[in-house]
């Protein structure tokens, strides 16, 4: 028997509803879905790796092939190490595709054999990003139809103070 496996790879910092959306309708297409954290010492995230874990665990517990995982270093090595045949990426807008199309290409240069699946979000989310929420959220703006509310609890601890 012939599985697939796919790695939905990001930050998730934090988790949105389009990166939920992707998850649930990415976990339709393929055999097991592996949404996977990069660990990023260049970035500042406002949540620990640990704690991304742990939201995005929560959030997809009802997904019975969705599991979550970290990493460090090049994606093509993480899906060597995984197994999986496949990336999943989600795209937004023309720069999103720009953006992806370039590290497609240079992933199936560096792994012919792996495929990369792009995915729209739901029109809802095509405007949602972990920046934007977090800018918004930290000026006083509601985002609680944009993410989780395990996410908004989170958030509201974050920036207390």
């Amino acid at each position: 028997m012939h599985t697939v496996k796919a790695i939905y790879p990001g930050t998730f910092d934090p988790l949105t509803n389009g990166h939920l959306d992707l998850i649930a309708r990415g976990s339709k297409i393929v055999d097991e879905l592996v949404v996977a954290i990069l660990r990023n010492s260049e970035k500042s995230p406002l949540f620990s790796v640990d704690e991304r874990v742990e939201m995005i665990t929560e959030a997809t517990a009802e997904f019975g092939n969705v599991t979550v995982a970290t990493f460090d270093g090049l994606l093509v090595d993480f899906c060597r190490q995984q197994e999986a045949k496949a990336v999943l990426r989600g795209i937004r807008a023309i720069s999103d595709y720009e953006y992806e199309f370039q590290m497609a290409m240079m992933n199936r240069k560096l792994d012919p054999e792996l495929e990369t699946l792009f995915m729209m979000p739901a029109e809802k989310y095509t405007y949602v990003s972990s920046r934007l929420i977090k800018s918004v959220f930290q000026l006083g703006g509601d985002v609680s139809s944009l993410v989780p509310p395990m996410v908004v609890e989170r958030l509201k601890v974050k920036t207390a103070g």
